[in-house]
């Protein structure tokens, strides 16, 4: 490999950490916290070994995973209460703990993120310091490109070793009940081929897809009807690739555009994950281009992630692991304050699906396809080993979440009246 190529993927592992230090803390102040974290564990079990050796068990007391962490220093548990799930990462990248399986201590965390309250939550100056960068990251026009730009444009060869064959980076839809030997590519199409039904799309149609990935649901839509398909994303690397995938399937248009800039009407819009990538601010303008675009009597299939609304004013008065280190600019939705701005805009909220043990599965896929791709050496060169670990986190973190509970995915039609 050429020592030149080492340097994809740096710009994730050299995001600002939010440092914790020691200070005075003595050892009675980590089993208080020892001690907040067995009292917050109403569902599930913690079997820790701690610094000194000893055995602790946590919670116990209702139904749930039990995961296994040892604690390599004390320091990891300051960084939890200082830097939340920041921290806790900056830990694990440090040593400080470690688990056979860390996805069950993330489940344990947001199955039991009401009991916990803020102890996995940044406080103090690291949540001054993490809201200060998020706001810098806010998605306007300039700064939306840029953020879409730092995730997806990792290159669309790192994104092909370990996605399905779709290019599809979005929950599938499993069948029920979910088997463990199913397929990916054969979910995900049963997802794209759900979404198109929400649609009802017809010879002639015109098809706005806000968020177009890698041309996924654009060549499953142009394969079954005689449609005017437009794709919009910020990636010029996703551009690229969809370009070439819908080349010769029919009047398919990919363009770089910001979907506040869409101009003309559609019978039918398409939009998947992509509303995460927007922020609270601008959930009103990305509903209103939706209601602008579409024509009356027209049909949205949005595909989303939420954050339950129980924990949602906490999680939007700080920031975390995902936003700080994997997508700058993210937000997960509040269902009910999104779904009241679709109705202010005059779009009606049908037949709505949840599916998240479905993205946990989706999850535990990809991690098992993305350790194949770095064992087998298929993944791109570039990429060293911090990113690679960073990766793999972001992968069990986010199927922790799912299998948690405290976030879920879904699909919605918005219909214009």
């Amino acid at each position: 490999m050429n020592s030149a190529d080492l340097n994809r993927g740096r710009h994730f592992t050299h995001v600002t950490g939010l440092r914790a230090f020691t200070g005075g803390l003595f050892l009675r102040g980590f089993e208080r916290i020892v001690d907040r974290i067995d009292h917050g564990l109403e569902f599930g079990t913690i079997e820790g070994i701690l610094p000194d050796g000893s055995a602790r068990l946590l919670g116990g007391r209702g139904a749930g995973p039990t995961a296994v962490v040892t604690l390599h220093s004390w320091k990891a548990l300051l960084r939890l209460v200082r830097g939340g799930s920041v921290g806790w990462y900056e830990a694990w990248a440090a040593g400080e703990w470690s688990s056979p399986n860390p996805v069950q201590i993330f489940d344990l965390f947001m199955r039991n993120r009401l009991p916990l309250g803020t102890v996995a939550r940044s406080s103090g100056i690291a949540k001054v310091a993490g809201l200060a960068m998020h706001s810098l990251r806010r998605n306007s026009r300039s700064g939306a490109r840029r953020n879409i730009e730092f995730h997806y444009d990792l290159g669309n060869d790192f994104y092909r070793a370990w996605l399905d064959e779709s290019m599809t980076y979005s929950s599938a839809l499993f069948a029920e009940p979910m088997l463990a030997d199913e397929a990916l590519e054969t979910a995900q199409q049963r997802k794209i081929q759900s979404l198109l039904k929400r649609l009802h799309l017809s010879d002639g149609d015109k098809l706005l897809e806000i968020g177009c990935g890698w041309g996924g649901l654009a060549e499953a839509a142009l394969r079954a009807n005689y449609i005017h398909y437009h794709g919009i994303t910020l990636s010029p690397a996703q551009k690229a690739y969809a370009d070439a995938r819908l080349s010769g399937l029919g009047d398919a248009q990919v363009s770089l555009t910001d979907y506040r800039d869409v101009a003309g009407q559609y019978d039918a819009i398409a939009s998947v994950e992509m509303v995460e990538a927007v922020g609270q601010q601008y959930w009103p303008a990305y509903l209103k281009s939706i209601a602008r675009c579409l024509k009356p009597g027209g049909r949205a299939a949005i595909q989303y992630i939420r954050i339950e609304d129980d924990v949602f004013e906490s999680y939007a008065r700080g920031t975390d692991f995902i936003q700080h280190y994997i997508f700058p600019g993210g937000m997960l939705l509040s269902e009910s304050r999104f779904r009241a701005i679709a109705g202010e805009c005059g779009l009606s909220w049908e037949n709505q699906y949840d599916f998240g043990l479905h993205y946990a599965e989706t999850l535990r896929q990809w991690r098992v396809r993305f350790d194949a791709a770095v064992a087998g050496g298929t993944l791109p060169g570039g990429f060293d080993d911090k990113f690679i670990s960073l990766w793999r986190y972001y992968l069990m973190y986010c199927e922790g979440g799912f299998r948690g509970g405290g976030i879920n995915v879904a699909q919605v039609t918005l219909a214009k009246q």
